[in-house]
């Protein structure tokens, strides 16, 4: 299939907030807060933007606000009167409103646009929290009764593939630590990450069984937070400006990663391949997620992502560094926010201001952003690729 002329993208501000508990504020807060703070990086007005997406997943079942939660939500940002789109694409939303956004730029509809992620997933009930995690499932499907300790059918299906994984390949207990501990040494010098005290992998070892093999500390937490970005058309007058290069989707299919499928697609329309790709944002709602990743893109051989983590692949200074940011385990996985979390991290990486986490020299980045279950695999997922001019 032909590819249409596209107009290049710039991302030209970025912002998240704190992520955590924040129960004293609302979505719009939230909201209002990551939006105002990268337009200010973008050093432009809510006036002159065209168009706004707005990505959230769980309010309709936590709040009950459903159909019109980006006009709710953004309603006191200055974007009155801008075309709203509402995402909602389990925790691949976020990136799911940044790709919409990209194809309005792109396509030369508009000039300038938004992407606003948020969610609060903290609530007083907490088996309201994963009742709307597990809306993200295909609930026509007949759970298995894996035992979860802290109520998340998620895990309990992580769990399952874990053992199946480890089943064939070998023991992966030491290796799920491993991530645990790099991506938390990774978000202790990001501000914004819900947590950023060092662990050990004795931390991790003794910290509560959830479904065996996952324990606490290698499960991402309930968080609140919010991101946004801003793109532009044409050029960026920022030094080292940063593009879009490709933004790819694919949705489930028996017997196909979506992962793969997605990534497959973002290498082909770039030219890129794995080792071109100087940092990384995979989706470790748990680290086992994150480990099957590393097969999943390349940066591992089949069975062979023990290996990666082993060799220290991923972490500081490796080859292949991925959520330098502290990832869903440790920056939060406030599911709205995190596909445009991942990118606001990876911008800041190619524009050189990562602080404390810098990979040096960074020119081409990836995020992998799924979400919702099928029973076998993810119903979706996102892959982005950016680019530093």
């Amino acid at each position: 299939m032909s590819t249409p002329l596209l107009r290049d993208v710039h991302v030209a501000g970025v912002a998240t907030t704190r992520f955590g508990k924040h129960l004293d504020r609302s979505l719009g807060s939230l909201s209002h807060e990551a939006l105002a703070a990268a337009l200010k990086d973008a050093g432009v007005d809510a006036g002159d933007v065209e168009q706004a997406v707005f990505s959230n997943a769980a309010a309709g079942v936590l709040s009950g606000q459903e159909m019109i939660r980006g006009q709710v939500a953004l309603k006191d940002t200055g974007l009155a009167g801008v075309p709203i789109v509402n995402t909602e694409n389990a925790c691949a939303s976020g990136s799911s409103a940044v790709q919409l956004a990209w194809l309005a730029v792109a396509s030369g509809l508009v000039d300038v646009a938004v992407a606003v992620g948020a969610e609060k997933l903290f609530h007083p009930d907490k088996a309201r929290s994963f009742a709307a995690i597990e809306s993200g499932t295909d609930l026509s499907l007949t759970h298995d009764g894996e035992s979860v300790s802290g109520g998340s059918v998620m895990m309990g299906a992580y769990a399952a593939e874990a053992r199946a994984y480890a089943a064939a390949h070998g023991e992966i207990t030491g290796a799920l630590a491993a991530i645990a501990v790099k991506n938390r040494s990774f978000a202790a010098a990001n501000p914004d990450a819900q947590f950023r005290e060092p662990i050990t992998a004795e931390q991790v070892a003794a910290s509560r069984p959830v479904a065996d093999p996952l324990r606490l500390l290698t499960c991402s937490p309930l968080t609140d937070g919010a991101a946004a970005v801003v793109l532009t058309a044409g050029g960026n007058d920022r030094p080292g400006g940063v593009r879009i290069a490709a933004t790819t989707m694919a949705s489930y299919r028996a017997g196909a990663s979506v992962v793969a499928t997605a990534t497959a697609r973002a290498y082909e329309r770039t030219g890129l391949g794995v080792h071109d790709i100087d940092v990384f944002q995979l989706h470790d709602a748990c680290a086992f997620a994150e480990l099957l990743q590393y097969e999943q893109i390349g940066i591992a051989e089949p069975g062979r992502a023990v290996d990666a983590v082993r060799d220290g692949q991923t972490g500081p200074g490796g080859p292949s560094p991925v959520n330098t940011d502290g990832g869903l385990l440790s920056r939060g996985h406030a599911l709205g926010a995190t596909g445009i979390a991942q990118i606001v991290e990876l911008t800041r990486q190619l524009r050189g201001n990562a602080d404390g986490r810098q990979v040096v020299g960074a020119r081409h980045a990836m995020a992998v952003n799924a979400g919702g279950w099928m029973g076998e695999d993810y119903a979706t997922c996102v892959t982005t690729v950016l680019s530093r001019d």
